[in-house]
């Protein structure tokens, strides 16, 4: 299969790295995994792949914020199924403040809602685009790698079967991480529920004036 894929990068070059990016826009740490395991075999540049879903990922979620800004409540009664989510993101975030905005790229379940709930609050938009860089340069980083150190791992486990098998272990250990993901999206969400937020405040963005505001400060 790894041949197979060479090829295909022969013939498309630089449009995978499109494709990250726009995956990454709206969610993809399993595809960050997978050409991390790619680039360790030298298949793609692994340093346009950790660029590439930083930038997305960056992005994406700056589109979320806006989003929940801008158009936070109008969006909720629109598509009042998001609501739960955003309720438990809104909980994480009040708690933890900003180490929620660096760690919720790796919290399955809430990710893709979470830059939308830090939209609603007092968080100023400043504060969340220096801190929303960090944590997707950590996020791009930690899953190239991981798909890097598990392409060395397989190598050395399988020995010359990596190349026709690796791809196969490669699966299962996607599967393992989404149970892992799964298992820590349970237990964030019984202590979100536990500690519920204030209420938040109207217009959600009081926190604009100051960008030093604490998400839990009064209007």
């Amino acid at each position: 299969m790894l041949e197979e894929f060479t090829n295909f990068m022969n013939a498309y070059g630089e449009l995978f790295y499109a494709g990250i990016f726009v995956w990454t826009f709206f969610e993809g740490e399993t595809i960050v995994i997978f050409g991390g395991y790619a680039g360790y075999h030298g298949i793609i540049d692994p340093v346009k792949l950790f660029l590439a879903a930083w930038f997305g990922s960056f992005l994406g979620d700056q589109v979320w914020f806006f989003l929940g800004r801008r158009y936070g409540e109008k969006l909720l009664n629109r598509f009042p199924k998001w609501r739960p989510r955003v309720e438990i993101a809104l909980d994480l975030l009040y708690e933890f403040k900003t180490l929620f905005i660096l760690s919720f790229r790796f919290i399955y379940g809430i990710r893709n809602v979470s830059s939308f709930a830090v939209g609603l609050s007092e968080i100023s938009w400043l504060r969340y685009s220096i801190t929303n860089c960090i944590a997707a340069c950590l996020w791009a980083a930690s899953f190239t790698l991981a798909g890097s150190l598990f392409g060395h791992v397989s190598e050395a486990a399988l020995g010359k079967g990596a190349h026709y098998f690796g791809f196969a272990a490669l699966g299962v250990f996607l599967v393992v991480v989404w149970l892992l993901l799964r298992r820590m999206k349970s237990k964030v969400t019984a202590h979100a529920l536990a500690h519920p937020h204030p209420p938040i405040p109207p217009h959600g963005h009081a926190g604009d004036k100051n960008p030093g505001a604490s998400p839990t400060a009064k209007p």
